[in-house]
């Protein structure tokens, strides 16, 4: 492979500036397993590149080796493991990116962020970054030895991956890189359960004792008079009537009866005298 153009980022600090053979951070336990799972060996930190990729990157690196850009002596990269080096951020923030170019060339760097709900329990894989870079940057400022760039991060929580594709203009090659980032966990909800609310009307309790009793009463109610067979008794008992009609009555009864034992007798004289 042509040795013209090297590079790789080192803030964020990436898997390879941590962990490769000339790594800064290469006792961490997460760079021991990926040593050994390179079989003793990781490339130079600064030399993971496919040459004549041509912008073609999701067909040149298969998914669950983006890490290592497909290449045999980086493979122990592509673990997955949630204790590589990391760069702790936010959301919102505005992140510098140092990527050292040990030998400087024109070219385009492309910055990829994984998307909300990235599990890094599992291999990166193109899917996991999207379809389009978080941003992209065309021969940025080369100073202190490194290209310089700023990205401003969108929200996301937990573990997330930055990952940096740099297709150099000047030579045939494209370099690739990994960089933990860590933003800060999603707070945690804890639901509560209401308590029924209690009512504010007095209760009242009724003893049995204190049922009000009910004593019923029987009234005696005298019977009418049985009616006389005398028609003036009769009328003069009606209570329809008032003492002076009733006097009045018995004496035109009395009347009557002396007139009619009168006229009696007389028609039995005349009978006798005849």
């Amino acid at each position: 492979m042509p040795a013209s153009a090297h590079g790789a980022p080192i803030t964020p600090i990436s898997r390879s500036a941590a962990c490769a053979g000339n790594g800064t951070r290469t006792t961490a336990a997460a760079c021991a397993a990926a040593k050994a799972a390179t079989g003793g060996f990781i490339g130079a930190f600064d030399n993971l590149r496919i040459a004549d990729v041509n912008g073609d990157d999701r067909k040149a690196v298969p998914d669950g080796k983006l890490c290592s850009g497909g290449l045999d002596n980086y493979r122990g990269l592509d673990l997955a493991r949630t204790d590589f080096p990391s760069t702790p951020v936010r959301s919102g923030q505005k992140l510098k990116i140092a990527y050292e170019g040990t030998i400087p060339h024109r070219g385009e760097f492309r910055i990829f962020l994984t998307r909300p709900g990235y599990d890094a329990t599992k291999k990166l894989t193109w899917a996991d970054l999207g379809s389009k870079p978080l941003a992209s940057f065309t021969d940025p400022p080369l100073t202190g030895g490194s290209y310089r760039m700023t990205v401003t991060l969108p929200q996301r929580t937990g573990r997330q991956m930055l990952y940096v594709v740099w297709e150099t203009s000047s030579t045939p090659d494209t370099y690739y890189s990994c960089s933990d980032l860590v933003f800060p966990a999603a707070p945690v909800v804890k639901r509560t359960t209401a308590a029924p609310k209690r009512s504010s009307a007095p209760v009242v309790t009724r003893s049995a004792s204190a049922a009000p009793v009910v004593t019923a009463t029987t009234t005696s109610v005298a019977a009418p008079p049985a009616p006389s067979a005398d028609p003036v008794l009769a009328a003069a008992t009606s209570p329809r009537d008032d003492s002076a009609t009733v006097g009045h009555r018995l004496i035109l009864g009395a009347l009557g009866g002396g007139l009619i034992a009168l006229i009696v007798a007389l028609l039995g004289r005349r009978r006798r005298s005849s």
